[in-house]
């Protein structure tokens, strides 16, 4: 969910901006599904108690299709030019509430530890904070490792949500641990790139 233009395109190019962009596209219709999804999933896994494993892996099933709908509408609002200033507000703001709720829920459940769910929300929430700090001296673009992160947390969190059977059960924790490695040296990351932003140019 992303904007500014109708664009044409073929399989191989990028889209070509041709036009004003629909504030109602395909790609802000994924991101506004993933919002209508969060209170869906939360009560979920409300609903499961985490002990009942068929709502257990509705919980699972419900936060692995909203997760993939943000790789969705990224792709398309970039390969079809349907980036928007609606979308570039509202689709971290579905990530962080889909994320934010599901670790908050895990915790809440006793299934992971209280400061692993405030250090990835401090992180995540400080983040976004930063990019609009900074949104006047340019723009600090998700890295690879940003990339990763996001992957490990949603491995990371759907495996907590599965009723994996005991033997399986103790990789959830390593996986977690290094989508908290990631999440943390991504935010220094970040913040040095805020901080080189911020600085004033010799020239100016």
């Amino acid at each position: 969910m992303r904007g500014a233009a109708v664009t044409e395109a073929t399989d191989s190019t990028p889209a070509r901006v041709v036009g004003p962009v629909p504030l109602l596209n395909a790609a802000n219709a994924l991101t506004a599904l993933r919002l209508v999804l969060v209170p869906v999933f939360a009560a979920t896994v409300v609903v499961s108690a985490m002990t009942h494993a068929g709502w257990q892996i509705a919980a699972c099933l419900i936060f692995a299709f909203a997760s993939a709908t943000d790789l969705v509408d990224g792709w398309i609002a970039r390969r079809f030019g349907l980036v928007t200033s609606v979308g570039k507000v509202a689709d971290p703001i579905a990530d962080k509430a889909l994320t934010g709720a599901a670790l908050v829920l895990l915790s809440w459940y006793d299934r992971l530890p209280w400061w692993v769910t405030a250090l990835i929300l401090v992180r995540e929430l400080g983040i976004t904070a930063m990019r609009f700090w900074v949104i006047r001296h340019g723009v600090i673009a998700a890295s690879r490792g940003g990339k990763i992160k996001t992957t490990l947390q949603i491995i990371a969190i759907a495996w907590y949500l599965w009723p994996m059977p005991a033997a399986l059960a103790p990789v959830g924790p390593w996986i977690m641990g290094a989508a908290v490695v990631v999440t943390v040296a991504t935010g220094f990351d970040y913040l040095a790139q805020a901080v080189r932003l911020r600085r004033p140019r010799p020239d100016a």
